[in-house]
C-alpha cells in the first residue's frame, strides 16, 4: 500500500482541529456553567515566556489549512496580524478551517507533490518541497500549539483527558 500526500496530511490535520474544537466546546462550557465568560482564558498562557491562547489557537489554524494554502502559493509566512475574536469567534474560525479541509480533494493535495514551498520569516528563508516543508515543519508545529492549547484549559481546570485531545480517531472503517 502506497500512502499519498492527501493521507499523510489531512486526515491528521483534520483530526488534530477537530479536537480543538471539541477542547474549546468544553471549555465554553465549563466556564459558562460557573457563570464566567471563557473569553478570560484567551490571554491566558502556561508560563511567562509563552504565548497567550490567541495565538496557539491562530496557529492551529494557520498550521492545518494554512499550510495547504501555502504549499498551494509556494510560499508559507510566519503567523503575523494575528486575529483575535473573542472565544466564540475563535470557534467560528476552527469551524471554517475544519470546512476548509474537508472540502480539500485528494487529487488536489496530491498534485502539490514535490512542489517548492519557500517559508519566510522576517529575512530568514527556508526552501522545502511540499514534502518536506508538511512533514517536517507544519505538521510538528500544528501538533505542538494544539497541545499547548489544550494544556492551557486543562491548566484552567477545564475538565479534559487525553480521549479529548486526540479527537476523532481514524478507525477502520
Amino acid at each position: 500500500m502506497s500512502l499519498s500526500l492527501y493521507d499523510a496530511v489531512i486526515p491528521s490535520m483534520k483530526q488534530m482541529v477537530g479536537s480543538i474544537q471539541g477542547v474549546l466546546e468544553k471549555g465554553a462550557q465549563h466556564y459558562e456553567g460557573k457563570g464566567e465568560s471563557p473569553d478570560s482564558l484567551l490571554t491566558d498562557c502556561i508560563h511567562e515566556t509563552m504565548l497567550p491562547l490567541t495565538f496557539q489557537l491562530n496557529s492551529v489554524i494557520h498550521h492545518s489549512f494554512g499550510a495547504i494554502e501555502g504549499v498551494q502559493a509556494g510560499e508559507f509566512n510566519a503567523v503575523s496580524g494575528l486575529d483575535t475574536p473573542d472565544y466564540a469567534g475563535f470557534q467560528a474560525n476552527l469551524a471554517k478551517a475544519a470546512q476548509s479541509l474537508a472540502d480539500l480533494s485528494a487529487d488536489d493535495v496530491n498534485a502539490l507533490a514535490g512542489k517548492d514551498v519557500m517559508f519566510k520569516f522576517g529575512e530568514m528563508r527556508m526552501p522545502f518541497t511540499a514534502e518536506g516543508f508538511l512533514f517536517s515543519f507544519s505538521k510538528p508545529n500544528l501538533y505542538f500549539h494544539a497541545t499547548t492549547a489544550y494544556d492551557i484549559l486543562r491548566m484552567k481546570g477545564v475538565p479534559l483527558g487525553k480521549r479529548d485531545f486526540l479527537g476523532q480517531l481514524q478507525l477502520k472503517g
